[in-house]
């Protein structure tokens, strides 16, 4: 039966509306694949990792007490191969992200990859080394003024000093990472791209699949869910065993570096204390009674029935803007909101767009999701989309240019400092959302405008916290019973829904099929605990919020001083100023209490 010409005519507005999306120019990285300078890059890595490697291995312990402006030499060569092999990655890993079923692209990243492990194993020996000089012994040495502008990375590696093996074994583990997580890494890309999904006879790649879920049409979030829910069911078993083997991989590496608890390696690697976390979990899961539960509950009432399907939970509400926002205006509306803060800021996110650092389309092949993506403090930052001119899609933007600004900020701390923990590196991404957010809202012109709105910040607030809380109380229960045997694809699915009926509540109905969707996450193949960040960074940026809604100045400028810190200060020393402390038990109690009255406001809109 053909589709009636209103239909049509809104597919034809959708196309226009989504034609000149901007492509990333890598050419600031390399001008190609095929480029010599790429294939001399690469011999030169590896040739200086040699050389660097004869020069020093050995003698770091000697320089340290007796020669310390050949360490500081030592640390600086050290710091430039960084800079030479982080640009070679990063451009194969953003030319493979561009389209992760093209043969070329995926065997340009393979075989990079393959030279920069290899090249990097002649450094690998130098923070080891650096490891096993007496604490007392450095100290010393940095009482050296120019040695101590390197303190934050020192104290950093030796934070991990407990954890660290013998150099042999070392070598061994970051050798096999090529065969081992990074190949089946690149086995879920792979596999997730090429994925197609059938709706009504059209087989659409992962992106506009799940795009169909927050359609106005119910008929079409169903059919959306039923192809996901199809395609997904079919390729269980390889994801199972990709999920099976890292969790294992993990396991043996947390095991000879006896971390304690599965997520330890983590919370390490983003500086910031099991304790912190453990309270933001507990924060956060008794609160879903007051924020999921309650919020989902008000939105089956406005869509009229008394449980939402699974298909229905991001719905857009009745009578809500869901045209097709162009480009342009995505753009102008990011930056505006960013201005009114900053002008310095707007100025720092308009370079993406002026200067093609941003990649927008959604494309067959392309990775899917979003990110940004910080190459080295040499070059500068890229922004990948997956843009399809939803309001959604409008504050994906203003996130990723969020990165992109604080990751600009903080360059100038050089490849061994600038790159930020998780936890902080979430900062940024959020604030800019708020920015957008309370932009937009100021603009509301009546209470009913409002409230769709403020219901669409709640959800989005309840998607970065409530859902990657049980994120992360999913992957913990996957990998503690990874620990006594594989697990079935039923298993994971089991736990799945176990978390995610615990978190959404008795308002949403956990239709048959649910329980595959965890296979397309990619943070829990990727960076194993990465999510609790996220809620980490919206508690903080909703307690940081009030802070600014209530300074009369100067509060711009600090927050630009932590931006520019990159990886140099821990998560309390950047809070001082702002009077916040991630360690003070109510800290999370305030940050979650601004979706409460969120949720409070939606509430008495609802009953007026």
């Amino acid at each position: 039966m053909p589709l009636p010409y209103a239909v049509h005519a809104a597919q034809a507005a959708e196309s226009v509306a989504l034609t000149n999306l901007p492509e990333w120019d890598l050419s600031d990285l390399y001008p190609s694949v095929e480029a010599p300078e790429v294939t001399q890059d690469l011999k030169e890595a590896l040739e200086r990792a040699k050389t660097f490697e004869t020069s020093y291995k050995g003698r770091l312990s000697e320089l340290a007490q007796e020669n310390i402006p050949a360490l500081i030499t030592a640390i600086r060569a050290y710091e430039d191969l960084e800079d030479l092999m982080g640009r070679l990655i990063s451009f194969a890993g953003l030319v493979y992200a561009g389209n992760t079923i093209d043969p070329v692209a995926q065997k340009f990243y393979g075989d990079v990859q393959e030279q920069i492990t290899t090249a990097s194993s002649h450094l690998l020996f130098f923070t080891l080394e650096l490891n096993t000089i007496d604490d007392a012994i450095v100290e010393t040495a940095l009482k050296d003024e120019q040695l101590a502008h390197f303190r934050p990375w020192i104290e950093d590696l030796r934070k991990g000093k407990p954890y660290q093996l013998e150099d042999r074994v070392e070598q061994l583990f970051h050798e096999k990472s090529v065969t081992g997580s990074n190949a089946w890494n690149r086995l879920f890309d792979e596999t997730m791209a090429s994925l197609t999904f059938d709706i009504e006879g059209e087989k659409l790649p992962i992106e506009p699949a799940l795009n169909l879920l927050v359609d106005p049409s119910p008929e079409k979030r169903e059919l959306a869910f039923g192809a996901l829910k199809e395609t997904f069911s079919e390729n269980l078993r390889t994801f199972a065993l990709i999920t099976n083997t890292l969790a294992k991989d993990k396991e043996i590496s947390d095991r000879w570096r006896n971390f304690k608890d599965i997520a330890d390696s983590r919370h390490l690697a983003n500086r910031v204390e099991r304790e912190v976390v453990d309270a933001l979990v507990a924060a956060v899961r008794d609160a879903y009674p007051r924020l999921s539960h309650r919020y989902y509950k008000l939105k089956a009432k406005w869509l009229g029935v008394e449980q939402l399907n699974s298909w229905d939970r991001n719905a857009p509400l009745p009578d809500a803007d869901t045209r097709v926002i162009p480009w342009d205006e995505a753009r102008q509306t990011v930056l505006s909101a960013y201005d009114a803060f900053s002008p310095d800021m707007a100025e720092i996110a308009g370079r993406f767009f002026e200067k093609g650092w941003i990649d927008a389309p959604a494309r067959s092949g392309k990775a899917p999701g979003a990110f940004a993506h910080p190459t080295v403090p040499s070059a500068h930052p890229y922004v990948l989309l997956n843009y399809q001119g939803k309001i959604r899609d409008v504050m994906t933007l203003a996130h990723e240019l969020g990165h992109g600004v604080h990751q600009v900020l903080a360059g100038h701390n050089g490849p061994l400092m600038a790159p930020t923990p998780l936890t902080l590196a979430e900062t940024a991404s959020v604030f800019g959302e708020m920015l957008t957010f309370k932009s937009l809202l100021a603009k509301a012109e009546n209470p009913k405008t409002r409230k769709i709105m403020l219901a669409s910040k709640a959800e989005d607030m309840i998607n970065t916290v409530v859902r990657q809380i049980a994120f992360y109380t999913f992957e913990r229960k996957v990998h503690t019973e990874r620990r006594n045997g594989e697990l079935t694809s039923d298993k994971i699915g089991e736990l799945w829904m176990s978390v995610q009926g615990e978190s959404l509540g008795p308002a949403i109905k956990l239709n048959d099929g649910y329980e595959a969707f965890w296979t397309y996450i990619p943070h829990f193949i990727h960076s194993p605990f990465y999510v609790y960040a996220y809620a980490f960074g919206d508690c903080l940026v909703n307690s940081l919020f009030a802070v600014y809604e209530d300074a009369e100045t100067g509060f711009q400028e600090k927050y630009f001083d932590l931006l520019k810190a990159g990886g140099t200060k821990h998560h309390s020393e950047l809070l001082a100023p702002f009077g916040l402390s991630a360690t003070d038990p109510d800290f999370w109690k305030k940050g979650l209490s601004v979706i409460e009255r969120i949720i409070d406001e939606l509430e008495e809109l609802d009953a007026e």
